[in-house]
């Protein structure tokens, strides 16, 4: 759920690129990705909105998601994204974000300026030249009190938390939700 559509980042699709059985992948994105479907024979591509998808209720074995909830907006349009992937999941979801409380940002390399209050944080982005990052539409970052709140409060009970660690400090969050 959320590949990139940018041809010169084709390595963000990095799920797509080494999973063995591409006829069993359905890559879904908000922008065009089609040219997915001719780097790799049998995957099928579907464009569309991530927190209200074409898919039926249990339609997709597992959802994988990496990278993509930090970049849909609010905490409420994050929470519906993963009700989504919740809800067109069959056996599964593992949902990867960076984690808010590492020292680097790890969308703009720089040190411990997230860590301020959101605003403060957005105005810096956009007098260093980083508008992009400066919106909540394009970036908000979560931290680990965060999914296990969205899954409290979608009523998801079967859930862990793994934390990847880079230099001992906890860099990206994988939710990964058994069903």
């Amino acid at each position: 759920m959320g590949v990139t559509a940018e041809k010169n980042s084709i390595s963000s699709n990095f799920f797509e690129k080494y999973f063995p059985n591409k006829n069993k992948i359905i890559a879904f994105s908000t922008q065009d990705a089609s040219f997915l479907e001719k780097i790799y024979t049998g995957l099928i591509f579907k464009m569309g909105d991530v927190k209200k998808s074409p898919f039926r209720d249990g339609e997709i074995d597992i959802v994988f998601s990496s990278a993509v909830i930090e970049h849909v907006g609010s905490l409420n349009n994050q929470k519906q994204m993963l009700a989504e992937c919740y809800r067109i999941a069959k056996k599964g979801v593992f949902i990867t974000t960076p984690n808010r409380w590492y020292p680097v940002d790890l969308h703009t390399i720089l040190p411990l300026i997230h860590w301020l209050p959101k605003k403060l944080h957005r105005i810096i982005l956009k007098m260093i030249g980083l508008p992009f990052y400066s919106t909540e539409k394009n970036l908000n970052l979560l931290d680990e009190n965060n999914l296990r709140h969205f899954c409290k409060e979608l009523n998801i009970q079967n859930f862990t938390v793994k934390k990847i660690t880079t230099f001992g400090f906890v860099s990206n969050l994988m939710l990964i939700i058994k069903k």
